[in-house]
């Protein structure tokens, strides 16, 4: 009874294989992929509408999370009060984009993704130039187009904050947005 006793604790202290199972957070194999996108966005800046085009991309992990990149400029003219006969404004902004992906081999599915970056805007091509922090979440709906090729359209809202240059605030760069993303990879 007494070696029964001291072979339960130890059991019971310091696991043995036959009793006890490891858990991880990640279990099984892990499956990657990866894709790249051209993207057009379109929204407002300084209170005009715009239309941005950029592109993301990144390492998609067990067909359910994203780790990338993505960065957008302003491809249209927007104007700046005062300077009505030429551009006046430049917008572009990147950073960290993640994604979590539902649902990923249905046919239609959806995706939360997120950008944490910065960016900056500058007046009249060579004028002054300010620094700004962006924080920009959406949802999108992904249609599997072929096994290589993904049809997304989607929305969110574009935070930006620490506008410094008179004459502009935060809200002339926030806004809501709508975009057409065609991605290509491997999912």
């Amino acid at each position: 009874m007494r070696s029964g006793l001291i072979a339960l604790m130890g059991a019971v202290l310091f696991g043995t294989p036959a009793l006890a199972q490891e858990q991880t957070l990640v279990s099984g194999g892990l499956e990657s992929g990866g894709f790249g996108a051209p993207v057009v966005r379109f929204s407002q800046v300084n209170g005009q509408f715009a239309v941005l085009a950029g592109g993301r991309g990144g390492w998609i992990i067990n067909h359910t999370f994203v780790i990338g990149a993505a960065g957008y400029g302003v491809a249209t003219d927007v104007q700046v009060a005062g300077n009505p006969n030429r551009r006046g404004l430049e917008f572009g902004y990147g950073g960290v984009d993640l994604e979590v992906v539902i649902g990923s081999d249905a046919l239609i599915h959806a995706t939360a993704q997120a950008l944490i970056g910065g960016g900056a805007f500058v007046l009249n091509y060579n004028g002054p130039t300010d620094g700004v922090f962006v924080f920009e979440p959406g949802l999108n709906v992904d249609l599997n187009v072929t096994p290589f090729m993904r049809l997304g359209l989607g929305g969110g809202y574009r935070w930006v904050t620490d506008v410094d240059l008179i004459g502009f605030s935060d809200s002339d760069f926030s806004s809501f947005f709508g975009s057409v993303v065609l991605k290509f990879g491997s999912f």
